[in-house]
């Protein structure tokens, strides 16, 4: 199982947030970039990068900072945050990361959705970001009438290599992730799933690594790493790093 740290950007700093709530934020570096470079020392294989203005904005925001990311550290950074057209995908995608995570259009144009999956393949992760079981779009500003579950079975038919699936009521507070949503989720879809929000201990993680055979493959870690909950090396050594571990950082993952 993968353990991934995530660097969530806002206003140029990494930070986390509340339950998706944008009022309730906390900084935990200035440097977004030598966050990144800490993780990687810390032997992290893949980046978890959401530019919160880009999701807030409706168009990637901290493209500079991206690059800079996956220009200078030799290993994969899969990004998320105001990704809902062409233009904005392809900009991410030049530079020079792995995979994009698609939310929103997931939603609202599933079309596109399907047509970016099949220009490039092994790239594209789907977003599911759930309250009360429903999904929210747009930075999780709005909430839609679509059930989570629904989703994940609308967006596996067109070539997604996978979906991040968020409990927001459990994001950024350490109560540990929402195994019975997961496991919903995990009998509904057949790609693989990365589970993020509420994770807050090793235990959780060897919890999470129960749901492998199910097709639950990483956990993406947040608010735990900052604060010194888990601490990354010993979480490599308790689940492993996962499928990421042997992949040269130039060839798509599929």
């Amino acid at each position: 199982m993968d353990v991934i740290p995530a660097i969530d950007i806002l206003d140029g700093r990494c930070v986390r947030l509340y339950q998706g709530d944008y009022e309730q934020s906390e900084v935990y570096g200035e440097d977004p970039l030598a966050i990144a470079q800490h993780w990687y020392s810390q032997g992290a294989k893949v980046l978890h990068v959401v530019d919160l203005d880009g999701a807030r904005a409706g168009k990637p925001q901290n493209l500079q900072i991206i690059e800079a990311i996956a220009r200078s550290i030799p290993i994969h950074v899969q990004v998320g945050g105001g990704l809902r057209d062409r233009n904005s995908i392809m900009a991410v995608l030049a530079t020079g990361v792995s995979r994009v995570i698609l939310g929103t259009i997931a939603v609202e144009q599933p079309q596109l959705v399907a047509d970016i999956c099949a220009e490039f393949p092994g790239q594209i992760l789907v977003g599911i970001d759930a309250r009360d079981g429903k999904v929210a779009t747009r930075g999780w500003l709005n909430t839609s009438e679509i059930q989570a579950t629904e989703l994940a079975q609308r967006v596996t038919g067109v070539g997604v290599s996978g979906i991040v699936y968020t409990d927001i009521q459990r994001d950024g507070t350490l109560e540990g992730a929402n195994i019975a949503a997961l496991k919903t989720m995990l009998a509904t879809v057949s790609v693989p799933v990365y589970a993020s929000g509420g994770i807050s201990s090793i235990t959780d993680l060897l919890e999470l690594l129960t749901l492998e055979t199910q097709g639950l493959a990483g956990a993406i870690l947040g608010r735990s790493l900052y604060t010194g909950h888990i601490h990354l090396p010993e979480a490599f050594r308790a689940v492993g790093q996962g499928r990421w571990q042997n992949v040269p950082t130039d060839t798509a993952v599929v």
